[in-house]
């Protein structure tokens, strides 16, 4: 489209234009870049909304697992990208990653680490510090809450049993699994880690609250304690 740059996205021909082209040909028919002009719905004074959107997919190595991890101090660095707008684009993508994370009803149910592993990864997946996050089960090993019980730096968090299991009682859960992230990328767990997994199975086993599972998610996979027969 090199014929339109430096024009306003209103002067473009009408199938060009992402709503338009949105509205007659469906979601499907959009770039990405596209998808995020109208995110951000305008220009600056020399580009289009699409070509911002091409400068800060550019910045981000095209890749939206990057443009997730990034602050709305950093989309600002991408001229013509305001606070509002960087708000807009991260609320939009904070929106697609709970889509994914969200069970559906065929899916509420946890049969296997693979299963947690798909209701827990768009919750850490693109984060650039430690959270722990608790899956509250019940008896039939169906979902009753996902929780976030610390959010800490690059290389650890805070996990405090005592909350853990005062929520599982609250919940009525009897079931639960553990989960953080390595934002590091490796996937071995830590003597801190395993530490943490063997207390917490014990004082689990105490009020008759088993855990089934501690998941350690990274961008390339994860880790399953219960299937390494660490549990």
């Amino acid at each position: 489209m090199s014929e339109y740059k430096n024009l306003s996205i209103k002067n473009w021909a009408l199938e060009d234009r992402p709503r338009e082209k949105m509205m007659y040909n469906g979601t499907k028919s959009l770039s990405t870049a596209e998808l995020l002009a109208i995110i951000i719905g305008s220009g600056n004074r020399n580009q289009s909304a699409v070509e911002v959107a091409k400068m800060l997919l550019s910045d981000n190595q095209n890749d939206l697992n990057e443009l997730a991890k990034k602050s709305i101090r950093d989309l600002m660095k991408t001229p013509g990208i305001g606070s509002a707008k960087a708000i807009s684009i991260i609320a939009a993508l904070e929106l697609g990653c709970r889509q994914k994370s969200h069970p559906s009803k065929q899916k509420l149910k946890i049969t296997s680490s693979m299963d947690a592993y798909e209701r827990l990864q768009a919750y850490v997946e693109n984060l650039n510090h430690e959270e722990f996050w608790v899956v509250y089960l019940n008896r039939g090993n169906k979902i009753l809450e996902i929780k976030n019980v610390s959010s800490g730096g690059i290389t650890g968090t805070v996990f405090d049993m005592r909350l853990v299991f005062k929520d599982a009682i609250l919940l009525e859960s009897t079931n639960i699994i553990l989960c953080h992230n390595h934002p590091s990328g490796n996937l071995t767990p830590s003597e801190s880690d395993k530490d943490l997994t063997f207390k917490t199975r014990e004082a689990g086993k105490l009020m008759n609250i088993e855990v089934l599972d501690h998941l350690i998610i990274a961008d390339q996979g994860y880790y399953s304690f219960a299937d390494e027969g660490l549990l």
